[in-house]
C-alpha cells in the first residue's frame, strides 16, 4: 500500500492529500530516510511523522485495506 494512503487509512494523517504534501516536504521518513507519498509500506517499517512539536515514531504491524475508527490503531505500534 501506498504510504500517503496507510497514513490516512490509520488515522495518522486526516486526509491523503495532507499525507502526500508532507511526503513531498520531506516531513515524513521512513527507516530513517525521507520517503515519497509512492513508497510501498511493508510490515516492520519505522516510519517517523515530523509534524508537530515532537515526531510521532510508529512501527508497521499490520498493513489493511481498510480500517475503521476503533481498529485503525492496530495496524501500527508508537514507539518512544
Amino acid at each position: 500500500m501506498r504510504l500517503d494512503k496507510y497514513l490516512k487509512v490509520t488515522r495518522l494523517i486526516k486526509r491523503r492529500t495532507i499525507a502526500n504534501e508532507a511526503c513531498d516536504a520531506g516531513k515524513v521518513l521512513v527507516n530513517d530516510k525521507p520517503a515519497r507519498a509512492s513508497y510501498d509500506v511493508k510490515v516492520n517499517d519505522i516510519i517517523t511523522i515530523c509534524l508537530g512539536q515532537k515526531p510521532l515514531r510508529v512501527k508497521v504491524t499490520a498493513v489493511t485495506e481498510h480500517a475503521t475508527k476503533d481498529n485503525a490503531a492496530d495496524n501500527y505500534t508508537v514507539m518512544d
